[in-house]
């Protein structure tokens, strides 16, 4: 697929970029590159390959779930620049 030099000079308008001579040449050879590359992709046979969403096998290793104690309040207070008992304090924020 080739790519005209009106086409990218019409995609950086809509994408609000401003282009030199120079870039507009170099940007529109990558492109087609680009494309060309795609459509390279595109004709490759891939009818026996299964989907895969990881190239390598993965195993999570997970510990298991069980509850234990939180933090003590004090621990959890300590460095609170502002408290009240057991709770912190925080600014009023209604408008």
């Amino acid at each position: 697929m080739s790519l005209s030099k009106e086409t990218v000079e019409y995609v950086a308008n809509l994408s609000r970029i401003e282009l030199a001579k120079e870039e507009l040449e170099k940007i529109s050879k990558q492109l087609e590159s680009i494309i060309g590359f795609i459509d390279a992709l595109r004709s490759a046979d891939v009818t026996d390959v299964e989907p895969t969403d990881h190239i390598v096998p993965v195993n999570n290793r997970l510990r298991s779930d069980e509850p234990r104690g939180s933090l003590p309040i004090e621990k959890t207070l300590a460095n609170a620049p502002h408290k009240d008992g057991r709770f912190f304090v925080v600014p009023k924020v209604i408008e």
